[in-house]
């Protein structure tokens, strides 16, 4: 018998609004790759896998934060928290999911995408989950790296291989997520101290926190300008991401000189907003330069 109140339950289980942001990056990243010949059987089942398979990541990562996201109060009503779902249950889900989503990949794109997708999903939901999240305050500079993959994982998928500018967007969400999860750890600092859980606000300090937040957003704002350095990316593009990075500098260092949190959950709110928008840029930026070579052409 049908349950929409269940399926629903496993498909929260997964974090489908990161991963539909993870998606969104992948697609990108596709588009990127080869944006006149786009090849639909990859842009769809591409992906599909990688889709699969992060779900699958965040899935696990519930299942091992079961303990944590019942003493938080921004995660006590997951489904595994309040107990909506039972274990072995998502056990089954995840690993279900996870296998078709490599199968995909593996058999239906290339082996490449597959194997890097696994390397992410590893990351993030054993690494990450069981051992950085619970042992380093820098647990997401270095988890970081399995969530910055997508736009890398959609660059492979359609080309077979790694090039330059895919290491460049993998480096935009890598330097992207500290202040992304920083700024949330300052808003939930008590969550996380309940939790026992060494996020950098717990262990260092508000202070720290907020230094290392403006340190990372500065290094981002650099990382975010390498398109257009190499040039891949035109005026168009550059003129985008200084106005995205100039009003993220402008939370970042209002809440630093102000010596309070009060913005901490603005700056993570808007970190997503700029997220998308340099991505969304990006690939604007990619169409318009090619239809103005047309325009010329002709």
């Amino acid at each position: 018998m049908f349950n929409s109140k269940i399926y629903k339950a496993y498909l929260d289980s997964s974090k489908p609004k990161v991963v539909l942001l993870m998606i969104f990056t992948s697609f990108i990243g596709m588009l990127l790759a080869d944006p006149l010949n786009i090849n639909l059987k990859v842009l769809f089942f591409g992906n599909l896998g990688i889709a699969l398979m992060s779900l699958s990541a965040g899935s696990i990562n519930q299942l091992l934060d079961q303990r944590i996201d019942k003493i938080m109060s921004r995660t006590k009503g997951r489904p595994l928290a309040s107990g909506l779902l039972k274990t072995k249950n998502v056990i089954v889900y995840a690993m279900t999911i996870a296998l078709v989503g490599f199968y995909i990949l593996y058999f239906h794109i290339n082996e490449l995408t597959a194997w890097l997708t696994l390397g992410s999903l590893v990351g993030y939901a054993f690494i990450y989950t069981m051992y950085l999240k619970r042992s380093t305050p820098q647990n997401i500079v270095i988890g970081g790296a399995a969530g910055a993959t997508p736009p890398l994982l959609g660059w492979t998928a359609m080309t077979g291989q790694i090039d330059l500018i895919a290491v460049i967007l993998f480096l935009i969400i890598f330097t992207w997520t500290p202040p992304h999860f920083w700024a949330l750890a300052l808003y939930r600092k008590e969550d996380y101290y309940a939790a026992k859980i060494p996020m950098l606000p717990v262990t260092h300090g508000e202070q720290y926190t907020r230094v290392h937040i403006t340190l990372y957003t500065l290094m981002l704002t650099i990382v975010s300008f390498l398109p257009f350095i190499i040039k891949f990316s035109s005026f168009f593009y550059l003129a985008g991401a200084v106005v995205l990075n100039l009003v993220f500098l402008y939370y970042v260092f209002r809440m630093q000189l102000a010596k309070n949190n009060v913005l901490a959950n603005k700056i993570f709110n808007y970190s997503i907003v700029y997220l998308s928008a340099i991505f969304g840029f990006l690939i604007a930026d990619r169409y318009l330069v090619l239809i103005m070579n047309i325009k010329d052409f002709l």
